[in-house]
């Protein structure tokens, strides 16, 4: 399964990208996928469900995705009324697939990426 390590190779890669703090990567200054440590209204929330370690939280296109991905597989992917209204979902790092996580962190590149940037980063890549 994924670690913080294979997030910063996979992030790292991608254009105009640079990491913030610990375990925070941004585009073009805006952040796509960050360690997000749950808060005591988090836990309350999640109860028993609540992961012991901080989830990854990265951007979707939209808010379709967003339900997509927590409709599949909701023992990995999840979120919290402070997310309401925002196409950002958290996932329990330690049980995403590095292949699905490579998927999870270039989608998030391509959300908060400038569209000109994503375009030229799209054609290279086929």
């Amino acid at each position: 399964m994924a670690t913080w390590d294979d997030v910063d190779r996979i992030a790292s890669v991608l254009p105009d990208t640079a990491q913030g703090e610990p375990h925070q990567w941004r585009v073009h200054g805006k952040a796509f996928v960050w360690e997000r440590p749950l808060r005591p209204k988090d836990r309350t929330e999640l109860g028993d469900a609540a992961p012991e370690a901080a989830p990854l939280a990265f951007w979707v296109s939209d808010e379709g995705e967003k339900q997509a991905l927590l409709g599949d597989d909701p023992a990995t992917f999840f979120t919290t009324s402070h997310f309401d209204g925002y196409a950002i979902v958290l996932a329990r790092l330690d049980r995403v697939p590095v292949p699905e996580l490579e998927e999870v962190v270039q989608d998030a590149w391509l959300a908060r990426a400038p569209k000109r940037l994503a375009a030229q980063y799209l054609a290279a890549s086929e």
